[in-house]
């Protein structure tokens, strides 16, 4: 998949809703008693309603925020996966 394509789905201006998605995201994972496979859910949820507020309540806005919040967890897998794979390479070296 073209990364442009990504660009295009995701309305510029909630930019910022990915970001925060991924801090909260990167926070529930830190706290104690919330299980990994609640926190897609909870960020998606977040994600919808920071989109909702900004790109207003329509269908649109809600796929907007399902949009932010997989694009934040997605981002986050990946920068946590590649670091992962390169401490393992270091460590068979």
């Amino acid at each position: 998949m073209d990364w442009t394509l990504i660009q295009t789905m995701i309305r510029p201006e909630l930019a910022g809703v990915v970001a925060v998605c991924w801090i909260i995201g990167y926070g529930l994972k830190r706290t104690a008693g919330i299980p990994d496979w609640l926190i897609i859910y909870l960020v998606t949820a977040n994600g919808i309603g920071f989109a909702g507020f900004t790109a207003g309540w329509t269908a649109e806005g809600v796929m907007q925020g399902i949009f932010c919040g997989a694009v934040a967890v997605y981002g986050n897998q990946l920068v946590k996966q590649t670091a992962e794979a390169i401490r393992k390479e270091g460590e068979d070296a």
